[in-house]
């Protein structure tokens, strides 16, 4: 509170007045700062938000909307935020390099959003051997294509890889340059509309391997626990209501990223939104194909054999299941 709000000759007034606005200051770092990219499970947070879960379940949450998704990540390493929307292989660099950081919640695993897309004559992933992928070398699309070739008992190097963005993908896929191309929605959807190509694998045939997460800053889940437990309750009514009103749920989501509703549709197709058990399972487990421990190996060694890593970070130093389990006390 600045001085031209305070009346000089009433000075009894001063330490009352002062005394509120420390009060003010506490509830406003009280504010759970969580910073949101595009994509579908972590714009349904506003759903949450329009909603009123997160008043429902005492979470006090302001949503900070990053146009630029690694900015975002940059933000919370630095501790401009208390959490942020991101994946897990973006949440390993930073884990590596000593920055306290706990994965809290599983928004969703991409189902489909992610695809190899081929063009008829490819029949099979011997069709592929010696041929052109355009795909964003070292992105969600580079290791989709890692997952792919591995599971048909190919490598890298069997296929020729042509970086270029994901629209640029499409494009040079769709005019013929290339022979196949590595993207990701809504360039899956272009391309199948263009009848120019098909999916070849997907994310759907990975699972786990592409988690999107809620992760926080160890500092801000110690002092804000009640609002992170708040939070995980205020996703799973909103999984519970894109389950049950997809085209309200549609509608909010677009309007966030500027999209027609119905064009919106596709991306809630392609994620597979977790629910309370899939967190419990994801968080807690080393066994179940979706657990954060049991993919994170996999997702490890392509930032290791690409050198985009520095260090080996402990997984489970990452992980803290404790407020999903508060979140299922009633």
């Amino acid at each position: 509170m600045t001085s031209k709000h305070l009346k000089p000759k009433k000075h009894l007034l001063m330490a009352p007045l002062l005394l509120m606005g420390s009060v003010l200051l506490q509830q406003a770092k009280a504010e759970v700062k969580v910073g949101v990219s595009d994509w579908p499970g972590w714009v349904a947070w506003y759903i949450a938000e329009e909603k009123g879960f997160f008043k429902k379940h005492g979470a006090d949450v302001k949503l900070v909307w990053f146009p630029n998704y690694t900015d975002s990540i940059s933000a919370l390493s630095a501790g401009q935020l208390d959490a942020n929307s991101q994946t897990w292989s973006d949440t390993l660099g930073p884990l590596a390099k000593g920055i306290k950081l706990k994965t809290v919640l599983v928004n969703d695993n991409s189902y489909g959003n992610d695809a190899l897309m081929v063009s008829d004559k490819i029949k099979s992933f011997k069709d592929l051997k010696g041929k052109k992928i355009a795909l964003e070398q070292y992105s969600v699309s580079h290791f989709v294509l890692v997952n792919a070739l591995a599971k048909n008992k190919m490598k890298q190097s069997d296929v020729e890889i042509v970086n270029l963005s994901a629209g640029d993908a499409a494009a040079a896929f769709i005019s013929g340059r290339v022979d196949a191309a590595v993207v990701w929605n809504p360039w899956i959807s272009q391309i199948e509309k263009s009848g120019k190509g098909k999916p070849l694998f997907t994310s759907k045939d990975m699972p786990g391997m592409i988690a999107d997460l809620l992760v926080a800053q160890e500092k801000s889940l110690k002092e804000k626990r009640k609002d992170f437990v708040g939070m995980a309750k205020a996703w799973y009514d909103t999984e519970k209501f894109i389950r049950e009103n997809p085209a309200e749920a549609s509608k909010i989501m677009a309007k966030v990223v500027g999209l027609k509703a119905e064009e919106y549709q596709v991306f809630i197709k392609g994620t597979r939104f977790f629910n309370e058990a899939d967190n419990l399972k994801a968080l807690g487990s080393t066994t179940d194909s979706k657990s954060l421990l049991k993919v994170g190996p996999s997702v490890l060694k392509f930032l290791t054999d690409n050198k985009l890593i520095e260090g080996k970070p402990s997984l489970k130093s990452g992980i803290d299941a404790s407020i999903v389990k508060d979140a299922q006390k009633k």
